[in-house]
């Protein structure tokens, strides 16, 4: 009776250990995560002020090659006097054909919903895009949101262009519900 009760002890003593270590490791892990994001987020916005540094040409590229990081196929960059309002084109994992709009914008600048008529009005009827986006190194304005919203266009902002950057797929932002996400305040020229 004696062994039995010294081995159910040891049995309880050691599932103690056990469940306190798995604890303990749980909460290490969720802090690591938290600090990778932490380190992702200064990342991605220490590589922004490259894009703020870009030209126009520049910008397209950066686009197109986040595209091709993140599987899209037969991506080219087509930008340039005549193009419609395509400045990147391609084929999305999924063969969905993309079609991207790009501006980069200082920081404190907003897009309004007059690049946004204009881009909705070639993008599937000239361009034939299944799914037609638009990114913007910046903000873009409320009225703008809303448009996007009621003729499902994507909208990349600064912020998503951010996470974007920092390795979020491009896939994650087509479903967003634009219109009642982001902010539309501009950025101070020297914000960080």
């Amino acid at each position: 009776m004696g062994i039995v009760l010294l081995v159910a002890s040891a049995a309880v003593v050691a599932a103690a250990v056990v469940t306190g270590l798995v604890r303990a490791g749980r909460r290490e892990a969720q802090a690591e995560r938290t600090r990778l994001a932490g380190e992702a987020r200064r990342r991605a916005r220490r590589s922004l002020d490259a894009v703020w540094a870009m030209d126009d040409r520049q910008f397209e590229e950066y686009v197109a090659e986040l595209c091709r990081r993140d599987g899209c196929t037969d991506v080219r960059r087509v930008g340039g006097a005549g193009d419609l309002g395509a400045d990147v084109t391609g084929r999305l994992p999924d063969g969905r054909r993309i079609v991207i709009q790009c501006k980069r914008y200082a920081k404190h600048r907003t897009v309004g919903s007059r690049d946004l008529q204009t881009f909705n009005g070639t993008a599937r009827a000239e361009h034939r895009a299944d799914v037609p986006v638009f990114v913007a190194s910046c903000v873009f304005t409320r009225p703008a949101r809303e448009f996007a919203a009621r003729h499902r266009l994507c909208l990349i902002d600064v912020d998503l262009l951010g996470f974007w950057n920092g390795g979020t797929a491009l896939t994650s932002f087509l479903d967003l519900d634009i219109g009642r996400s982001g902010t539309n305040r501009r950025l101070h020229p020297e914000h960080d």
